[in-house]
């Protein structure tokens, strides 16, 4: 059996597969969202018709209201850069030529507490990194999906399945102007996010709930838009973490340059640490908790529209894969699934590798009369991948008390001491990027050559320390 490691270099695979089958009539995709959106892609190479329920309808680059946190800063991994490359080829051209941003590497800092960290993210072969807003990312998307011609989106509320046989066959949903409907389905993908009715749905017709995990996390976010100015700063990217420790709060702070001439600004803290919407309450924060160039930004450009809060209380996954029954022709992708904390910049990437998982089920000939364990069970390696990262950091945050996974001060241990020797060690850096922006598993960095050279870094580093 390949190794999770091995499953997920697979899945991060840029090549398209090369003859797809049709193997269904018609796929119900519910939800619009990146992780629907990239689902009806891959779909379309399956089914004759593919049909997208999305109750916001078409936004172009606007927030959608089915997002409170589209107002806030995302970030698309590499990882995730690629699968769109991957499934709509040239996106990163045409992305560019419509504003997206490439950050030249002189403009983007890194910061750990406080002290801004000697080397840039390195990685190789990794294709472009574009820095959008999630509105503008997404409508671009979009509009690739919608150039498809045998995917079709109808604006409706999804109220239900319709189950019989041991198999989802139809989806109930409300249009926005007329009487409710059912749609006949091979397959239904459930892309509805945090907020998915699956497990009810499933309850109601005799199946089980999914298991549900949470970690509580109590993140407070607020963002700013301001107008991009290179007198006040020529930052492209920042990235500003302040780790927990006695006399340290922890905070997460984060500049991008956005399509539009424009910075998008993040501050964050965690439990009673909350920013508000009071611009002068922005700027303050900046100032006294963030690095200058959070404060110069905030106090000396052009603020554009208002500040947004945004609150979460909690990581979560519905581990699918532990359902002894299952209806067949039915999955679930993106945060319906797993939704990580949100500082990590996770949720899009993770939803990309969900298509490819996708992706890989339906091109491994399966029978459709039967449940999709062997995609559950490779987006399990995704969503352990992403929740090792961002749970192993989240834990050692005062207020959250577990759960503890098995070996956690093990992977922590090794996790900070590889971070702690990335600083003075390119290849370590390079290999510590490659696990954040999720182009490499997390067991990479067990690897003897990195804990050797991590080791060795520890105790040169130590006179100095000391």
């Amino acid at each position: 059996m390949p190794t999770p490691s091995r499953v997920f270099a697979q899945l991060n695979a840029p090549d398209r597969p090369a003859a797809p089958k049709r193997l269904m009539s018609r796929a119900v995709v519910l939800g619009g969202s990146m992780a629907g959106l990239l689902a009806a892609r891959v779909l379309s190479d399956h089914a004759d018709e593919v049909l997208l329920v999305e109750r916001d309808g078409d936004t172009g680059f606007e927030p959608r209201p089915g997002v409170p946190q589209g107002t806030q800063v995302h970030a698309l991994l590499p990882a995730g850069g690629q699968q769109l490359e991957r499934w709509f080829p040239g996106f990163g051209e045409e992305a560019i030529a419509a504003g997206a941003v490439v950050p030249p590497a002189e403009d983007v800092r890194q910061y750990v507490n406080g002290n801004l960290h000697p080397n840039a993210p390195v990685l190789s072969g990794a294709g472009v990194t574009l820095v959008t807003t999630r509105p503008f990312l997404e409508g671009m998307v979009r509009a690739r999906v919608s150039a498809i011609p045998n995917v079709h989106t109808v604006r409706g509320r999804a109220d239900g399945l319709e189950i019989g046989g041991g198999r989802v066959t139809g989806v109930h949903y409300h249009p926005e102007d007329g009487e409710p409907l059912t749609e006949p389905a091979d397959m239904v993908v459930d892309a509805m996010g945090r907020s998915s009715r699956l497990g009810d749905w499933l309850a109601d017709a005799g199946w089980a709930r999914p298991p549900l995990r949470r970690m509580p996390i109590r993140l407070n976010y607020a963002t700013a838009m301001f107008k991009r100015d290179p007198q006040v700063s020529p930052v492209a990217v920042v990235v500003s973490q302040d780790r927990p420790a006695p006399g340290r709060v922890a905070r997460i702070g984060g500049v991008n340059a956005v399509e539009g001439d424009r910075w998008i600004m993040l501050i964050a803290g965690y439990a009673d640490d909350r920013p508000s919407r009071d611009p002068a309450d922005f700027a303050a924060r900046c100032r006294r908790d963030f690095p200058s160039v959070f404060g110069d930004i905030a106090e000396n450009a052009e603020m554009i529209g208002d500040v947004v809060t945004y609150h979460q209380a909690d990581s979560r996954r519905r581990d699918y894969h532990e359902l002894d029954r299952l209806p067949a022709g039915l999955v679930a992708a993106g945060d319906a699934v797993a939704s990580f904390n949100p500082v990590y910049g996770q949720g899009m990437t993770s939803a990309a590798l969900h298509a490819s998982c996708l992706s890989a089920y339906l091109n491994s000939g399966p029978r459709l009369d039967e449940p999709a364990r062997t995609y559950f069970a490779d987006v399990r390696v995704i969503v352990d991948a992403a929740w090792q990262i961002s749970t192993t950091a989240d834990l050692a945050l005062p207020h959250v008390d577990g759960p503890y996974p098995r070996g956690y001060r093990v992977v922590s241990g090794i996790g900070n001491m590889v971070f702690a020797t990335s600083a003075v060690d390119q290849e370590l850096n390079r290999r510590m990027t490659m696990v954040t922006t999720m182009l490499a598993h997390p067991s990479s960095l067990a690897h003897p050559t990195v804990l050797v050279r991590a080791l060795l870094g520890r105790l040169r580093r130590r006179p100095a320390t000391a």
